[in-house]
């Protein structure tokens, strides 16, 4: 079985040569990227005790990020120390990743491959991180079970998504794609979007409990993003930790 939707797969491939132009198509996550990061390393860094002032704070945790593009996170987690695997089911995506990350020195574990592959090979990682990919997959459901297969016990999977809601559709698809053309039309379907609560089901009943959920949200004036505890009404970002315990 694969999470997996062709369609979805050949929109992002077909703008893999843009993944790390920051004018580009992938402007909206170049600009989010920082407030994302800085979300992500805070959870690591709380759950598994580490100094982030550290030179290499992340040493000897193993990443998945799954659905990782062009590298836009997969490289910053390499450089605060985790060995990382970054897995894209976008064969053009990864030759780009692979590429970026050779030019910057940068030792990461780049697969064209699926989270599913990965599970069935027994694959397991401390974290795993699904940013802006569930939204695109067949089976939601199915595929926040198999990311829960790839953590280890007490290992954190950390989602972010668009909420489903009325101004979701307005920033992300009527701002985002129609007005400002940052993407393509037809980049994101808003009825594939997915509610805090109803993510925070999906993660429950993987057997994951969602510890944290932020809002990330963007400032028209000051044209930045800044996270925020209560509103989650676009893009949030949800931290889950699998159970300590070792059987299903």
């Amino acid at each position: 079985m694969s999470s997996i939707d062709a369609q979805e797969i050949a929109k992002f491939e077909a703008m893999a040569a843009e993944w790390w132009d920051p004018e580009g198509k992938f402007r909206p996550l170049h600009m989010m990227n920082p407030v994302r990061l800085d979300y992500i390393a805070t959870q690591i860094a709380a759950e598994f005790g580490r100094d982030r002032r550290a030179p290499r704070p992340f040493q000897g945790l193993r990443v998945l990020d799954i659905g990782c593009g062009g590298g836009l996170v997969a490289e910053p987690m390499a450089r605060l120390g985790a060995e990382v695997v970054g897995a894209d089911a976008a064969e053009g995506n990864i030759a780009v990743a692979r590429l970026h990350a050779e030019q910057q020195g940068l030792r990461v574990d780049y697969r064209a491959t699926t989270a599913e592959s990965l599970a069935g090979a027994g694959e397991v990682f401390d974290v795993v991180l699904a940013l802006e990919i569930v939204e695109h997959v067949a089976d939601p459901p199915a595929f926040i079970a198999t990311c829960r297969d790839l953590v280890r016990p007490g290992g954190l999977v950390i989602v972010s998504t668009l909420n489903r809601t009325a101004k979701s559709f307005g920033a992300a698809i009527v701002g985002a794609e129609w007005v400002l053309r940052w993407l393509p039309r037809g980049t994101h379907d808003w009825g594939r979007f997915i509610t805090p609560d109803a993510l925070a089901a999906m993660a429950e009943q993987a057997g994951c409990a969602a510890v944290d959920r932020r809002g990330m949200v963007f400032n028209p004036v000051g044209f930045g993003w800044r996270l925020s505890d209560r509103d989650l009404s676009v893009n949030y970002v949800m931290t889950a930790r699998r159970s300590p315990q070792t059987t299903d």
